[in-house]
């Protein structure tokens, strides 16, 4: 039974999602300060944290880092704000997704499934065509020099890394993505994506090597892969 690691200090936020992540399975342990946060991270090991961004006495940013220091889990950010500087800021520290309130329960769980699968296989840095990519750190670069990426950019790419060697359908990627006001990335939207995202990681986006068009099908990460 996956055990989840909830930060939050609205206690009618926390009960809810109690209840919810238990219905589904999961064991989940409270804390409702950055300071219980910590005292906890030493006594209980987790698979997976979910943690506001606003806390009484700290922030998200700090506790995620602890978090990662200590027990390196998947992270997912709860906020109040769709503010995508905020949301970049979380992912740069070595967040692996955010979610906004009001947010679907059932987007909520889909969010938490996909983060500790990503958890079980992605676990070291990549190298692809000049692309570094560092999920535990959060941190992306293009022949040596960091590269910002959208929240959104950043989960896409996240997607490919994380599926290696696997054809990532279009319904896939549109059943796994969401957009900042948690609603479905449209297909259109998705192709969008998908082109802003080579803008920025390839050497030539009109001749593509790191992501790859599979016609008829969806797309998949390059074969010159050089994991570490």
């Amino acid at each position: 039974m996956k055990q989840i690691f909830l930060v939050e200090d609205d206690m009618t936020i926390a009960k809810n999602l109690t209840r919810l992540l238990s219905t589904e399975g999961f064991t989940v342990t409270h804390a409702t300060t950055q300071q219980q946060a910590f005292e906890l991270l030493g006594k209980q090991q987790f698979d997976l944290g979910l943690v506001d961004i606003s806390l009484p006495d700290g922030n998200g940013f700090t506790v995620c880092t602890e978090i990662k220091e200590v027990q390196d889990i998947p992270v997912i950010f709860l906020t109040a704000s769709g503010d995508e500087a905020s949301v970049v800021t979380g992912l740069n520290m070595g967040g692996d997704d955010y979610i906004t309130k009001p947010f679907r329960p059932r987007e909520l769980v889909a969010r938490i499934k996909t983060a500790l699968r990503r958890s079980e296989h992605v676990s070291s840095t990549v190298e692809l065509c000049g692309l570094y990519v560092d999920p535990a750190a959060g941190i992306v670069k293009k022949n040596g020099g960091e590269i910002q990426l959208s929240a959104l950019e950043y989960r896409l790419l996240m997607m490919f890394v994380s599926n290696p060697k696997t054809i990532l359908t279009r319904d896939r990627l549109l059943g796994e993505l969401w957009d900042a006001a948690g609603e479905f990335v449209t297909n259109n939207t998705l192709t969008v994506y998908i082109k802003r995202l080579r803008e920025k990681i390839e050497d030539n986006p009109s001749n593509p090597e790191i992501i790859l068009t599979v016609h008829g099908t969806g797309y998949r990460l390059g074969d010159k892969d050089a994991s570490k």
